[in-house]
């Protein structure tokens, strides 16, 4: 981990979708020479629409029972970067809860219950996005805060062994602690993880999101993949961490059709891709992303590895924060979800779309300058890390108050 972004790939990412209820498959794009302007004067504002449709042939021959996780969407973060409204739901929501990694989602009532052979189901949920500018504080390594300044219920809540995150691995805890050295101050250690990751670590698409020690032994893995490696070896240093997936307005393509799981799910996107990136906490700043496989290196020494935290896609505003990840092992919940499409002869058909709105209503072409538009020709990869997958395939659900803005 000790020079970013020394080892320059030269892989095209391409993006791939579940919608955004079932399962992302995560989306990595291309690190190399982009040319991005940070964000733009004001606001953005877009939309994002996504279908899915449950089909269950008609020489099938099981029933699909659709469950409250099949039936659930996930609504996006509202936060000081992005305000983010459900527009129009195709059925009606019978309950807002929040799953265990603190996602607000919405329960929809469904006119079907189960799916015979020979029915379809398909509901849609379309959401309106004010991206707004955003910035992360001025960081350095001298004003970093040490170990022994993280609060203690931080570490309690984000540094467990629990989801895809392998901290009492053995192998992972010797490369942690010979990454980390006799380094304290935090911002360091993060330092020294991203570069060793960068020097390491292959940019390959998978077709299943890898734990770890997979990503360790192979030596190679997609978005989340490297960034599951770095939130594991954050860990076990004691530093709170998360992994955190949004998505990312691309005008080009136009539309990108792909076909997954045996040709069980087909996917249609326009104009969007998802991403995947750790968020780690940093005192005295606090939350900080840090984005493996997405970096502009435009701005400053590409060399540098606090640019996986400087230049990240999450800090442009065509990237809009969607779900955190922090306890969930949705690595584990997503092979089991291809496991009971395939069994079952079931077919998921899903549709991504999103779009621009100018000021006068309509949908226009970004300007070329834009973060967005560098993105024009980058083709599209499978990148299954079936996170939505996992996460609608969740059993245990939380109700607290929601604050979630909804409007009909």
């Amino acid at each position: 981990m000790l020079a970013f972004l020394q080892k320059r790939r030269s892989h095209a990412k391409r993006m791939s979708t579940i919608p955004l209820i079932f399962l992302l498959l995560f989306l990595p794009l291309s690190t190399k020479s982009l040319v991005v302007v940070l964000g733009e004067s004001g606001e953005i504002n877009y939309s994002v629409k996504s279908t899915v449709t449950y089909i269950n042939p008609l020489a099938g021959a099981n029933i699909w029972n659709l469950t409250e996780e099949d039936r659930s969407i996930s609504l996006f973060m509202n936060n000081s970067w992005q305000n983010v409204e459900l527009k129009n739901i195709s059925s009606p929501i019978e309950a807002l809860e929040s799953d265990t990694d603190g996602n607000y989602i919405a329960v929809l009532k469904l006119s079907k219950q189960q799916l015979s052979p020979g029915e379809n189901f398909a509901f849609t949920a379309e959401y309106n996005v004010v991206s707004k500018l955003r910035a992360i504080p001025d960081i350095s390594e001298e004003d970093s805060g040490t170990l022994d300044d993280i609060p203690l219920d931080f570490k309690e809540n984000f540094t467990r062994a629990e989801g895809p995150w392998l901290t009492k691995n053995l192998t992972l805890i010797e490369l942690a602690h010979e990454t980390a050295g006799n380094e304290t101050k935090v911002l360091t250690i993060i330092k020294n993880f991203v570069g060793w990751i960068n020097i390491n670590i292959d940019y390959v698409a998978q077709e299943f999101p890898l734990y770890p020690n997979e990503t360790l032994a192979a030596r190679e893995g997609d978005c989340d993949d490297q960034a599951n490696l770095l939130i594991t070896l954050s860990r076990i240093m004691g530093i709170p961490a998360r992994l955190q997936i949004g998505t990312i307005y691309k005008p080009e393509p136009e539309l990108v059709e792909e076909t997954y799981w045996d040709n069980h799910v087909q996917v249609a996107q326009r104009k969007i891709g998802w991403h995947g990136w750790a968020m780690v906490y940093v005192p005295p700043w606090g939350w900080l992303p840090v984005d493996l496989t997405y970096v502009n290196v435009g701005f400053a020494d590409p060399a540098d590895p606090l640019n996986a935290v400087r230049y990240g896609a999450v800090l442009f505003q065509e990237t809009i924060q969607y779900m955190n990840f922090s306890k969930t092992d949705y690595v584990a919940e997503s092979r089991q979800a291809k496991s009971f499409i395939l069994q079952n002869g079931f077919f998921i058909d899903l549709k991504d779309e999103m779009a621009e709105i100018k000021p006068d209503g309509l949908s226009g072409k970004p300007d070329l300058t834009t973060f967005a538009a560098s993105l024009g020709l980058a083709t599209v990869v499978l990148l299954v890390s079936c996170l939505l997958i996992a996460h609608r395939w969740r059993r245990h659900l939380q109700k607290p108050e929601p604050t979630v803005t909804l409007s009909r």
